[in-house]
């Protein structure tokens, strides 16, 4: 299929995209967010999964009335700009761009953390370098991954909830009833980190067939298909560490089937989780390379990153500078930081979705007016509850983000 000079071919329908969707997630939610989700939430683990998938909801519908309308690469800083104006729409792109960042950080680490855990950060950067190479030859290839390493992980996540539900139960025990809200509130931000991958779709939107049609579809359906699947696990691993013991480890899917009786699996369900993280990695870079295209093509980041690779119709050079920046992060943060700085900086962005998509009208689809309503003000309620920390340094990036959009404003203008 050929395309205008600096487009991107549309390539991916329906499936495809339900597929990235899904690589974006689950690999995420299961892997890295459960284990300090429950240190947070102890036995309330469930109700703070149900409030981080119905503000996900609430974002998602949100997004995919917003990217129907608008259905180029760029996802929220296309929809800000576009409904609230030039600063919001950076300030969108800028929050995506660093929070997803982290989540690739974070996504590499892992990796990393099952396969070798003695040279965690080694093993992490060398996937990177792989997963940029892959993305760098076209995303018809990353599809087709990501197709493969769903399955997969959708096997292996199988084989561990029928080991723990049919297996032993002795060992579950739960944390301390004193777990306030904000406990169950700092829980939800950090399992939204696992289901912010329905936003890989809307990013995509200008290598999606009939985009108006396919992209809130496969949102949907990414989205529905996800939490059924955290539910699952999750009461199922419940169900043999609890609260407790999930809250004590970084491999708990593992130590679920072995406390189980069933030790003999865990070697498996380890390269089930280096696979889930490898393909949430490739779409999250997939993702966050287009945004980076797209606030190239606006001059807000360096117009070099706006080439199109004229055979593989992919952004190459900003496939690859997002790729050496997560290497870089990779090599030097932990994952619990990157996932708290991610799941701040990502409900910024949708905070900026939900106000755009309160601002459609009714002959541009605009959802029920309660759904953006109750999106944004999920945005500022669970992100201020996350851990001290991360809110400071993501309020501390936004700011310089800010910076440098003033600066390059009057640089401008007076040029």
């Amino acid at each position: 299929m050929t395309s205008r000079e600096g487009s991107l071919h549309r390539r991916l329908g329906l499936t495809d995209s339900v597929v990235i969707g899904l690589g974006s997630m689950i690999g995420a939610g299961i892997f890295a967010a459960l284990a300090p989700a429950a240190a947070a939430a102890g036995p309330w683990l469930l109700l703070a999964l149900a409030v981080a998938a119905g503000l996900a909801y609430c974002n998602a519908t949100s997004s995919a009335r917003l990217a129907a309308l608008y259905p180029v690469s760029g996802g929220t800083y296309v929809y800000g700009r576009e409904r609230l104006g030039e600063f919001w729409g950076y300030l969108a792109g800028w929050g995506f761009v660093v929070g997803k960042t982290a989540s690739c950080a974070a996504m590499a680490l892992t990796v990393g953390g099952y396969a070798w855990p003695e040279q965690a950060k080694a093993v992490a950067v060398g996937t990177v370098a792989v997963v940029t190479a892959i993305n760098y030859l076209g995303v018809q290839k990353s599809a087709l991954a990501t197709r493969i390493i769903v399955t997969v992980t959708l096997a292996v996540l199988a084989v561990v909830a029928v080991v723990c539900f049919v297996g032993k139960h002795g060992g579950a025990a739960a944390l301390g009833d004193s777990i306030g809200v904000r406990g169950v509130l700092e829980a939800a931000g950090l399992l939204f980190f696992a289901f912010a991958g329905y936003a890989r779709i809307a990013t995509l939107g200008e290598e999606v067939r009939d985009p108006s049609r396919t992209i809130p579809r496969a949102i949907t359906i990414a989205l529905g298909l996800t939490l059924a699947v955290y539910a699952l696990v999750a009461v199922a691993v419940l169900t043999v560490l609890g609260s407790a013991g999930l809250a004590e480890v970084t491999d708990p899917l593992a130590r679920a089937v072995t406390a189980a009786g069933a030790p003999q699996l865990a070697p498996l369900v380890r390269v089930g989780a280096v696979i889930a993280a490898t393909g949430s990695l490739m779409a999250l870079v997939l993702g966050t390379s287009r945004t980076t295209l797209a606030m190239a093509r606006d001059r807000h980041l360096p117009g070099a990153l706006a080439a199109v690779h004229p055979r593989f119709g992919v952004p190459h050079r900003a496939e690859l500078a997002v790729g050496l920046i997560v290497a870089v992060v990779a090599a030097t943060f932990d994952i619990r930081a990157a996932i708290g700085f991610s799941s701040f900086a990502v409900l910024v962005y949708y905070l900026i979705a939900n106000i755009s998509a309160a601002t459609l009208t009714v002959a541009e689809n605009r959802p029920a007016r309660a759904i953006p309503i109750l999106g944004a003000l999920g945005c500022v309620i669970v992100g201020v509850s996350l851990p001290p920390s991360s809110v400071l340094a993501g309020i501390g990036v936004l700011a310089v983000g800010a910076v440098i959009y003033a600066v390059h404003g009057f640089v401008r203008m007076r040029r």
